[in-house]
C-alpha cells in the first residue's frame, strides 16, 4: 500500500527528559503498522545507543537536589562518567534503558493514531476537506493536531517515563543526604516492581509527579515546522539545529519534571510541594538560573546522533519491510 504521510520520529533523551521530533515529509511504500514497527525500532536503537548520555544528563539534572545545591561543585562529564563505572559498572549507563525502549512503542503508536483522528476532527471544523487546501489551515491542524496528539500519547504512557527516571537514579551515591534511601541500594527491581511500589506507597497520583512540565515540555517540542528537505545531509544538519536551539529553550521543563519526578522516591522527603510554578521558583532562588541547565552539555552532545541514528535506522526499516510487503 502507498501513502504519502508525515512520519514524526521521536529523538527524545529522555526525557530530560525529555522529546524532539525529526518531522520530515516524504514517500512512505508501507503500510501504517510496519510504518509503526520501522519507526519504533529506529527510536529504540537510537535510544540503547545513546543511553550512556542520556542517564549522565538525568544524573546531573538530579544534583541539584543535594542539600548543598548552591555550592556544590559539579564534576565534569568524564568524571561522572568514570564514577559510574567505577561503582557501579559499565553496564550502570543503560539503568532505565529498558523501559524507555517499553515506552517507545505504546507511545509512537498512540500518538500516530491520536493524530490522525485529530486531523480529521480539525479538518471537518475548519472545513478542510484535504490537505494542501489551505496553508494556513493546514498548519493549524499540524499544530494543534500534532500538540493533541502528543499530550494523549505522553498523558497515557506517563507512568513508564515516570519509572525511567526513578531506575536512572538509582545509585546516585554523588548526590547526598537527600537520596540516601537510593544511594548503593536497589530499591526498585524492575519496571513492574517499581510501578507496583510506586502505587503502594505513594498512591496512584505517584505515578503522575511532574507531569505539568512534561506536558508543557511536549506542547513546546513535538511539532519542529520546517521546508522539505532535499538530501540527507540538510535533513541531518537542519534537524541537529533544530534540536539543539528546541533543547536550549525547553531544557528547564525536563530538569523540573526529572525533579519532580523523583520526589517521595524511597520514602524521601518533599523539597517540591508547590507545583510547577513553586519548583521553578524554588530551584531558582537556590541554585540560581544556571540550575535549570545543569546537564544541558551532554544534551547538546545526544542531539547529532540521536537523530543520525534514528533517519538511518528509519530509512533502512522502512526499506527492509517494503522489500517484504
Amino acid at each position: 500500500m502507498q501513502t504519502e504521510a508525515r512520519v514524526g520520529v521521536v529523538v527524545d533523551g529522555g526525557g530530560g527528559g525529555a522529546s524532539r521530533k525529526l518531522i520530515s515529509k516524504q514517500q512512505s511504500h508501507i503500510g501504517t503498522v510496519p510504518q509503526l514497527l520501522a519507526g519504533g525500532v529506529a527510536g529504540a536503537i537510537s535510544k540503547t545507543c545513546t543511553a550512556p548520555l542520556a542517564r549522565l544528563t538525568i544524573l546531573f539534572q538530579l544534583q541539584g537536589m543535594h542539600a548543598d545545591a548552591a555550592t556544590l561543585k559539579s564534576p565534569s562529564i568524564w568524571q561522572e562518567a568514570s564514577r559510574i563505572v567505577r561503582e557501579e559498572g559499565f553496564r550502570a549507563f543503560w539503568k532505565g534503558n529498558l523501559v524507555t525502549i517499553a515506552h517507545r512503542l505504546p507511545y509512537s503508536s498512540i500518538s500516530f493514531y491520536a493524530f490522525e483522528r485529530y486531523k480529521n476532527v480539525l479538518q471537518l471544523i475548519l472545513g478542510v476537506e484535504s490537505q494542501g487546501e489551505n496553508i494556513t489551515a493546514d498548519l493549524c491542524i499540524r499544530l494543534l493536531g500534532g500538540g493533541f496528539a502528543g499530550i494523549t500519547a505522553a498523558s497515557l504512557t506517563y507512568p513508564l517515563d515516570l519509572v525511567r527516571t526513578r531506575l536512572a537514579a538509582q545509585g546516585l551515591r554523588a548526590l547526598g543526604e537527600p537520596l540516601t534511601t537510593l544511594t548503593n541500594v536497589i530499591y526498585y527491581r524492575g519496571i513492574w516492581h517499581a510501578l507496583q511500589t510506586i502505587s503502594r506507597e505513594e498512591g496512584v497520583a505517584g505515578l503522575y509527579k511532574g507531569m505539568g512540565a512534561t506536558l508543557l515540555h511536549y506542547i513546546n517540542t513535538l511539532l519542529d515546522i520546517r521546508p522539505d528537505d532535499s538530501t540527507v545531509l540538510v535533513s541531518l544538519a537542519c534537524g541537529s539545529i533544530s534540536g539543539v536551539a528546541s533543547s536550549t529553550v525547553t531544557f528547564p521543563l525536563d530538569l523540573v519534571r526529572r525533579r519532580m519526578q523523583l520526589e517521595g522516591a524511597g520514602g524521601r522527603a518533599c523539597v517540591y510541594k508547590t507545583g510547577l510554578f513553586g519548583t521553578f521558583s524554588y530551584i531558582i532562588q537556590t541554585e540560581g538560573l544556571h540550575g535549570l541547565y545543569r546537564g544541558i552539555l551532554t544534551e547538546y552532545f545526544k542531539v547529532v546522533p540521536s537523530i543520525g541514528i534514528v533517519f538511518m535506522t528509519y530509512e533502512k526499516m522502512k526499506q527492509l519491510l517494503s522489500d517484504i510487503d
